[in-house]
């Protein structure tokens, strides 16, 4: 185990960094550029750009630009106690790989970060002039690399260190772009003869593996949420009343749990159980060899005090429903590669009204556009109010790239075989980088790591070894 590098990492894992809440870990990373007499800049949205200068005799070389985001998704398992807004990162070592305890890990991508650190911070490195770029927001907005200034980078090429399969170089990846739709309403209550007329159900999905909505989306993996809409949607002709939903959280993680409370007329009870047991019985026969751990259960619960007028839950059930969820389109060219997917993230109850997120990928702009209006078509029918996010670009290939040829030479060197060079459908800063910079020559490189997005994260030790030493070389050959 590198000592520097996890050292580092351990610090960064301290510091609170939950995606569009960045202001510590910049701060940190300030404090930490000044401690070791590294030139710092920090700009409004706290990006933070890191500089050192070219060790004697490389002051001829070209620039090199070491790129990594300092947010994290904060995802956690229902029973863990944690607020990622304060707490750290509780993570633990177990043989060759690093795991947290109940949450994600933030390996994605804090041990980019750490990287980075670690090279600008090597007394023996030889290298050119580095600038180390920590962008903000990656996961939520991207936020940081969309504010980027021009002007204010002065590298042509650069290593983004975002990536989480060790052997791999990614030179393109999809664009994306968020759909979000809000349904507001104005809760009702059932008299009291009413509700002697009802029975009160609560619907629990957990134990869904989730994931990545990037690249975890073609293993087919199930929404939480799409499973709990499913069933609830199949009761709409049962006269039910919808109370209670909610479930996911992220708007780039597949959702891992979701709740609904609902009440049935009593004479519709036992067809409701009937019903559960067969729909409960088909997801295990759809899902099961995926879904391995996934459980649903429906029982009794407390009647509620207000529920969701009628015509409102009609309609946002049927709205989760229609919305599709999962991979689209493969990709003709790149074989096992997805072209397009989207998303069916959260159904979050707020206070006056319901959120639905979703998010759409696609290598292709016009499809990414077109699943974004079909999703949009389909919430618009449900909610009075859908907004989409910035969205970002995605990132052409560029097969011609001379630090791609030195990454493909340098690990052939170090490790005796050939890397994989692929596009990724997941996202990347670097389309939103080449429409600022358009002159620069960009990889994505990183370790293993498993399940990001979710509470079973982990990072790869010996791995992130090899990676490090992969990056050091790469910048020696260039």
């Amino acid at each position: 185990m590198n000592k520097v590098i996890f050292d580092i990492f351990h610090q960064i894992s301290q510091v609170p960094r939950l995606s569009k809440h960045e202001e510590q870990i910049s701060q940190w990373l300030m404090d930490f550029a000044a401690a070791h007499h590294i030139d710092g800049e920090r700009d409004e949205v706290n990006n933070v750009i890191l500089r050192v200068p070219a060790t004697p005799g490389y002051e001829d070389k070209e620039g090199l630009i070491l790129q990594a985001h300092m947010d994290m998704v904060g995802e956690k398992d229902g029973n863990v106690q944690h607020d990622f807004l304060r707490d750290p990162i509780d993570y633990y070592e177990d043989g060759d790989w690093l795991k947290a305890h109940g949450t994600t890990l933030g390996g994605d991508d804090g041990i980019g970060v750490s990287m980075a650190l670690a090279i600008l911070t090597d007394p023996t490195f030889k290298h050119p002039a580095i600038e180390a770029l920590f962008t903000a927001d990656e996961e939520a907005g991207m936020t940081g690399a969309i504010n980027l200034k021009k002007g204010i980078l002065k590298g042509t090429r650069v290593i983004n260190l975002d990536s989480e399969e060790d052997g791999f170089i990614y030179i393109g990846c999809s664009g994306g772009i968020d759909t979000l739709g809000k349904m507001h309403y104005t809760p009702v209550a059932l008299s009291r003869e009413e509700m002697k007329a009802y029975f009160a159900m609560q619907l629990t999905a957990t134990g869904f593996l989730g994931g990545h909505s990037g690249t975890d989306i073609h293993i087919g993996r199930a929404s939480a949420v799409k499973v709990v809409a499913e069933y609830l949607y199949q009761l709409s002709d049962k006269g039910i009343q919808l109370a209670y939903i909610d479930g996911g959280n992220q708007r780039n993680a597949i959702a891992r749990e979701c709740k609904a409370i609902f009440a049935v007329p009593q004479d519709k009870k036992h067809e409701v159980i009937a019903a559960f047991n067969v729909y409960k019985n088909g997801i295990e026969q759809e899902f099961g060899r995926v879904e391995t751990t996934m459980q649903l259960q429906l029982e009794s619960c407390e009647m509620p005090a207000t529920f969701i007028p009628n015509e409102h839950a009609i309609r946002l059930l049927h709205a989760l429903h229609e919305c599709p969820h999962g991979m689209i389109a493969m990709c003709k060219d790149i074989p096992d590669m997805v072209e397009t997917s989207t998303n069916l993230a959260a159904v979050r109850m707020r206070d006056g009204y319901i959120e639905v997120s979703t998010s759409q990928r696609s290598s292709i702009e016009e499809d990414k556009h077109a699943i974004k209006d079909r999703v949009h078509k389909i919430l618009a029918a449900a909610c009075d109010e859908v907004t989409h996010g910035d969205g970002y670009p995605g990132w052409e290939p560029n097969v011609h790239s001379r630090i791609l040829q030195v990454a493909v030479k340098t690990y052939k060197e170090l490790f005796a075989g050939d890397p994989k060079v692929l596009t990724i459908h997941a996202g990347l800063e670097c389309g939103l980088f080449l429409e600022k910079y358009p002159n620069l020559d960009i990889i994505s490189i990183g370790p293993d790591m498993l399940e990001v997005h979710s509470p079973r994260e982990r990072l790869n030790i010996p791995s992130t070894d090899r990676c490090y030493n992969w990056v050091r070389n790469i910048i020696e050959n260039l």
